[in-house]
């Protein structure tokens, strides 16, 4: 994982890539669909909105965390859509303004959480670097939902390597939430970077392994494309399995994406 300085840059950078995308929109373009099934825009911002409130929630009120964790945790699916449709229902200039200070306080506040300090979330506890990488990894993965709405293609960065480094990091946790046991030996991850660096992870020798671009990995283990349209190869058939429920988000399995060309499950 990256120090914590540097991946407090790399999410307030890819904060502001995504602010870019959505800060001179009109009211309509707020409207549109999303990949995301009844998700528009303005969805995905309430979305990111709500999260970055329950982070900020987490690193600065523990007991009050843990009653709106109990809520979620009883009626996961419903709590988060209810967030986001809440927040939808808001003119799009007010969302855009709590997006952007709710970001920034919680910002402010990875950025002065003692070394070592650790925090509830929804799934397995963090610490704040890995809050922060998680909430990079998040306003990648809906930034990619925003951007195929409004037909934008967007350019990877080496920030990619925080979603790579989540995705390889939550491989247990997908099988736990499927109440599968994960294979007992680690995998290899190798993983070409947008500049052609390889990036990998785990043992060199580890029989099971899993080979691909950087960015095709980030959104197989944010379930924004099916693998079927990924260059991203499984050698091994415990890899195989993982690749089909790979997932570097918390909450309850996803449901993914249809390949293309097929009809949205």
């Amino acid at each position: 994982m990256s120090d914590s300085a540097s991946v407090l840059d790399d999410l307030r950078s890819e904060s502001d890539e995504l602010d870019g995308l959505v800060g001179e929109l009109g009211v309509r373009d707020w409207g549109l669909a999303t990949p995301a099934p009844g998700w528009t825009v303005a969805h995905q911002i309430a979305h990111l909105t709500w999260t970055d409130s329950a982070a900020l929630l987490s690193l600065t009120d523990k007991r009050a965390f843990a009653t709106e964790a109990r809520k979620a945790l009883a009626a996961p699916s419903s709590f988060v859509d209810g967030g986001a449709r809440e927040g939808a229902a808001l003119p799009p200039g007010e969302l855009l303004a709590r997006w952007r200070a709710g970001r920034d306080r919680l910002w402010e506040a990875l950025r002065d959480t003692p070394p070592g300090a650790r925090f509830s979330w929804y799934g397995p506890p963090m610490s704040a670097p890995s809050m922060a990488t998680a909430r990079l990894m998040e306003t990648w993965a809906h930034g990619q939902d925003i951007a195929d709405a409004l037909g934008v293609r967007r350019v990877p960065t080496a920030r990619l390597r925080h979603v790579a480094w989540i995705g390889v990091r939550t491989r247990d946790y997908a099988y736990s939430v499927r109440d599968e046991p994960p294979p007992p030996e680690p995998f290899r991850v190798e993983l070409t970077g947008p500049d052609g660096e390889l990036w990998s992870y785990g043992p060199e020798d580890a029989p099971q392994r899993v080979t691909g671009p950087a960015l095709d990995f980030g959104l197989l283990v944010t379930q924004r494309a099916h693998r079927a349209d990924l260059a991203v190869r499984a050698h091994g058939a415990d890899a195989d399995r993982w690749l089909d429920i790979a997932q570097a988000f918390a909450g309850l399995p996803g449901a993914g994406r249809a390949p293309k060309g097929e009809e949205p499950r």
